[in-house]
């Protein structure tokens, strides 16, 4: 088993925790050496940067998930390439990101959170360029390749570093507000962009929404996202820095030798690691095709519109479990009921046979009820199951290994459509689902996190 090293100076204790906890000790130890103010006139600023960090999600989500969909169908109709091609094109914008997010906080730490923000926003305007003026396959997986490192600038992590630095106590809520960014640029964008392209064309709509979401991004850059909870004179929740309860929040003590879990062979960490990446699996796969899919039926700005609801769901569906689910509540239960209901939208689908409008609404609001909770329940089981460093490495490893196999299925679905037909993806994200089911039910839970997490989460026992 490998240890934490023991360590005794105040630097050394920052650089050996979690990468998630380093911006908190330094903002924590940097009282002793700062000027003392008053927070009371800047006690609401966290909240302001959890609105810039929803804008963040509303461009990153609603370009960089949601977009693709409607690219690939635009796109196919233009130049009537193989659907199989098209897929792979999306297939590479999401693989991108296993290269690029791991190095994010390296960037962070070297360029500064604002510059690489704003640059990744730079770099997704010029993918959706790239998108909207390929005449060649080649071309269009240059600009996969270019918006790809964009959604991952503006995705999960982002909004995370947004976020973390100014939020303990109700860092939860803050996130959940945050995240729900992305759900909203669901309800946004997919409509918008399908009106947008067919009122001035694919690469103008793509030069109005990219300049747009750079002057946005700018604009944070320099008035919200520059700014840090020490340059306002406060620390987290809005707490002075000479306030005591800091110590009880986040103590800074020396960190010593603790023996770490070997996950790859613990059942609990396979089982919820397995339980992601299929469901992630079955809903990017669907997503990716699903105004494609619905087109022929709906109209595109139909098709667009039921992407919008499918948005709307996943914002319910967070706030139905955001309201009633406590750190007591059996998360794995949870994560099972989202895809239940998601299968059920996948059922409701199949029955259509693809020419009953009714029932694909039907089917897309089902299945969007657990879109929002797919990728935000599992590290809640892992911080529950697992002590707090076991948990930074299990959720570290299960979003990489599950990025790394949702990446893939816009390819592999797109490949069922061109074999069998359009249905067969509603057929195979619910046979995907049930599996998921199968592997969060798979471990009888018996761990729990020993860490008082009574004082981390003591204004609120709510976990969204």
């Amino acid at each position: 088993m490998m240890g934490i090293p023991i360590v005794t100076n105040r630097e050394s204790i920052i650089t050996s925790l979690a990468p998630e906890k380093m911006i908190e000790a330094a903002c924590v130890t940097s009282r002793s050496f700062e000027p003392l103010r008053s927070a009371d006139q800047d006690s609401s600023y966290g909240w302001r940067v959890v609105a810039a960090a929803f804008i963040v999600a509303v461009f990153g989500w609603g370009l960089g998930f949601y977009g693709p969909p409607v690219y690939l169908e635009v796109i196919r109709q233009s130049h009537n390439w193989s659907i199989a091609f098209v897929s792979g094109a999306v297939t590479l914008h999401f693989l991108v990101g296993l290269v690029v997010i791991p190095n994010l906080p390296p960037l962070y730490l070297r360029f500064g959170l604002p510059i690489v923000t704003f640059v990744g926003g730079i770099v997704m305007a010029l993918g959706i360029l790239g998108w909207a003026f390929a005449n060649n396959l080649w071309q269009l997986y240059v600009a996969a390749l270019f918006s790809g490192i964009g959604w991952s600038a503006l995705g999960a992590v982002a909004v995370n570093a947004i976020v973390s630095p100014w939020f303990i106590s109700k860092r939860s809520l803050a996130l959940s507000v945050a995240f729900n960014g992305g759900s909203v640029g669901g309800v946004i964008f997919s409509p918008f962009w399908v009106v947008l392209i067919d009122w001035i064309g694919f690469p103008f709509a793509a030069m109005v929404v990219g300049a747009t979401m750079v002057v946005t991004l700018g604009v944070l850059a320099l008035l919200v996202l520059g700014r840090s909870p020490r340059g306002v004179g406060q620390a987290f929740d809005g707490l002075s820095f000479q306030s005591p309860s800091l110590d009880t929040v986040f103590p800074v003590e020396p960190v010593t030798s603790v023996e770490r879990l070997d996950l790859f062979r613990d059942r609990s960490f396979l089982s919820l690691c397995i339980g992601m990446t299929l469901a992630l699996f079955a809903q990017t796969g669907l997503v990716a095709h699903l105004v494609s899919v619905l087109a022929p039926v709906l109209g595109r700005q139909g098709a667009g519109l039921a992407a919008g609801a499918l948005g709307i769901a996943a914002i319910v569906g967070r706030l139905a479990i955001g309201s009633r689910a406590t750190s007591a509540s059996n998360w794995r239960a949870i994560a099972c009921y989202s895809l239940v209901a998601q299968a059920l939208g996948c059922g409701v689908l199949m029955l259509s046979h693809g020419n009953n409008p009714t029932l694909l609404v039907l089917g897309v609001v089902l299945f969007g009820l657990g879109v929002g909770n797919a990728i935000s329940v599992p590290p809640v089981i892992a911080n529950l199951e697992f002590s707090s460093a076991d948990a930074a490495r299990a959720v570290a490893l299960i979003v990489a290994i599950s990025q790394g196999a949702y990446a893939i299925a816009p390819a592999v679905f797109g490949l069922f459509r061109q074999v069998f037909s359009d249905q067969i993806v509603f057929f195979a994200a619910a046979l995907v689902q049930l599996s998921a089911i199968a592997a969060y039910l798979s471990v009888k839970i018996t761990k729990k996190n020993i860490v008082a997490k009574a004082e981390i989460c003591s204004d609120s026992d709510t976990i969204f």
